[in-house]
């Protein structure tokens, strides 16, 4: 296939970079195979229009995927009641395979017209619905990792909604893991992940077989680290040490491995994983309810930790991975600057923890596809073709006037104003992904 049009991507972090009509040819399995200037000879399969730019798919590198029925509400708690008070009650209901079904149907299609291309989703414990999940990823075309939440803890999660031993929810897990991969035309868009919903919600022998599980079968793993003031306590209480030092200890801070928010990592802590391989999610919006804290982005990446962005739907309120780009660009300007007025601004907030746009969006794409170790995110030679066409024409939501904004100020302005009406095709795998309304 080869498709022509304009590049906008950040193949390196604060590193726009703008490839002018260009043609990308891709091979029968999607992988771009050439990136080169268009000439009259050239007789491309698709072409953009010129008020239209294509981008890398967005990475969504969190999502609670049970969540998605109370994204934007019930964010009025701290994080270890909201658990109990909202987000049990309804991730209990996956149980139901027929309301797991619907969710799905209304989701994945929904995230897919917004241009997140792959998706790393908890699920529920339940081994059906999660099934489904990743079934419905693989029917829309969605790149995902799709993990069985486990979580076993007397004191931690409700007596109607937890695995019934560590034993159990080891082999559930060990199940979901090979039904996943067992899904028909599954050769890899679909991948199952590992997943201990976090320290206080887990007892250790379900961590410890946990670890030896992702070793054995050689799988990711993703869980909740670092997160907020209490969370971030009671780890230290529990165990005398963070929870980097704790997963660790579990055989769980592998390479790859997804630690969702880090809001309290210490330096040495960002030390611990980054030699681990493992590395954040980074979800903005969800911080700025939840962790009591803002995570140092800037510094996190000064010191080589490997760092995605996620929506942390229904944490976070937004879906769309553009908002949480602008998101984290604001709590980064805020997090330099300070929030406290009555303290003098030369002593106020940490300096040089600011970033810039092309740096956010970097996380949303080559970053989080990094973090992962799957080769997206970029539009180049050997990266698979996962992509959006975006419009930055007269109609476009992000506003452009062409006699003065030049090719990053467009971006800019794409970034912070674009919607899901802006993006008129998304493809995954070089595969045009269709159908994007929920049912």
């Amino acid at each position: 296939m080869k498709i022509r049009g304009t590049i906008l991507h950040t193949p390196e972090k604060g590193k726009l970079e703008v490839l002018e009509d260009r043609v990308i040819s891709t091979n029968p399995l999607g992988v771009i195979i050439s990136v080169a200037p268009f000439t009259a000879d050239c007789r491309p399969d698709v072409e953009l229009d010129k008020s239209k730019v294509l981008l890398p798919g967005l990475v969504d590198t969190h999502i609670h995927a049970p969540q998605w029925p109370q994204l934007g509400t019930g964010l009025d708690e701290p994080l270890e009641k909201w658990l109990f008070k909202y987000t049990f009650p309804l991730e209990a209901r996956f149980a139901d395979e027929d309301f797991a079904q619907r969710v799905w149907q209304s989701m994945v299609p929904k995230l897919l017209s917004q241009g997140t291309t792959t998706a790393v989703y908890f699920s529920s414990i339940h081994e059906a619905s999660t099934l489904a999940l990743a079934d419905n990823c693989l029917n829309y075309g969605q790149r995902a990792f799709v993990g069985r939440v486990a979580m076993d803890h007397p004191d931690g999660t409700p007596d109607w909604y937890r695995d019934s031993s560590a034993s159990e929810g080891v082999e559930a897990s060990h199940r979901s893991i090979v039904d996943i991969r067992s899904l028909p035309n599954n050769h890899g868009l679909v991948e199952p992940i590992v997943t201990p919903r976090f320290i206080p919600a887990c007892t250790d022998e379900l961590l410890a077989e946990l670890g030896k599980l992702a070793a054995a079968e050689s799988v990711l793993t993703q869980t909740h680290c670092s997160e907020s003031d209490w969370e971030h306590g009671y780890v230290f209480e529990r165990h005398g040490a963070s929870d980097t030092t704790a997963l660790e200890d579990f055989g769980l801070l592998r390479d790859h491995t997804v630690l969702a928010h880090g809001a309290h990592l210490s330096e040495q802590d960002m030390h611990v994983a980054a030699a681990a391989g493992a590395g954040v999610a980074h979800c903005p919006v969800s911080n700025s309810y939840f962790a009591n804290a803002t995570f140092p982005l800037a510094r996190a990446l000064e010191s080589g930790l490997r760092v995605g962005l996620g929506s942390d739907i229904a944490g976070g309120s937004q879906s769309n991975l553009f908002r949480q780009c602008e998101h984290a660009v604001t709590v980064s300007r805020i997090l330099d600057d300070g929030v406290d007025a009555s303290i003098p601004a030369n002593q106020r907030g940490v300096a040089n923890s600011r970033i810039d746009i092309p740096t956010a969006f970097w996380t949303a794409t080559a970053g989080g596809a990094e973090l992962l170790g799957i080769p997206v995110g970029i539009l180049a030679e050997g990266f698979a073709f996962d992509a959006i066409a975006v419009d930055i024409g007269a109609n476009s939501s992000a506003g452009i006037w062409l006699e003065f904004d030049d090719w990053p100020r467009i971006f800019e302005k794409l970034i912070r104003c674009s919607t899901a009406a802006d993006i008129s095709q998304v493809w995954v795998d070089g595969k045009e992904v269709k159908n994007f309304s929920s049912n």
